[in-house]
């Protein structure tokens, strides 16, 4: 059972990650340096002092350039990287998938974060175009607490984790489908 449970928190982190690298990341370093969440070694550095300072720096210069149209796009590209890296160390950091193998455990985190954060990359542009960029803030304001929402799931409750990133991922084709449909009519 501490497989499967682990093996869900994994899939909503890493969700979470895919819409924001900085608040799954951020969380988990937080709740493991008060001890309430166990990691894997070499991941437990999630919880140091200077590794979570970095991070909320980070996180702050994200969540401030996100709401900016034109820097949001260029942090997008970055988070390509940035983004899917923090979903494969949060999926192999959870102690309670410590049975599969870390590669194993990063590659599913990578892809997991990957496809959110490519439907997010790809459905943010209609946003942009259809406001003007002026709905820009309010849509990274939804993904960041989509995010933190996520994340706080896939900790205390992986089951409702796993179900709230299948429902996003349910919603993101629903709406590419609609936008992909628009155009060909």
């Amino acid at each position: 059972m501490e497989l499967l449970s682990g093996l869900l928190s994994s899939l909503g982190l890493s969700g979470a990650a895919g819409l924001n690298a900085f608040v799954p990341l951020l969380l988990v370093g937080l709740l493991s340096r008060f001890g309430v969440l166990g990691l894997n070694e070499p991941f437990d550095l999630l919880g140091n002092t200077w590794v979570l300072v970095g991070v909320g720096v980070l996180g702050l210069l994200d969540f401030v350039g996100d709401k900016i149209p034109g820097v949001d796009h260029a942090l997008h590209l970055l988070g390509g990287v940035v983004n899917t890296a923090a979903g494969a160390v949060l999926f192999a950091a959870q102690s309670g998938v410590a049975d599969v193998p870390p590669a194993l455990s990063m590659a599913l985190g990578l892809i997991v974060a990957g496809g959110v954060h490519a439907t997010r990359t790809a459905i943010r542009p209609v946003a942009t175009a259809t406001t003007g960029g002026l709905g820009n803030p309010v849509v990274s304001g939804v993904e960041d607490g989509t995010s933190l929402l996520l994340s706080v799931l896939a900790v205390f409750v992986p089951v409702l984790g796993a179900l709230a990133l299948a429902a996003l991922g349910v919603l993101g084709v629903r709406f590419w489908l609609g936008v992909r449909g628009r155009r060909v009519l």
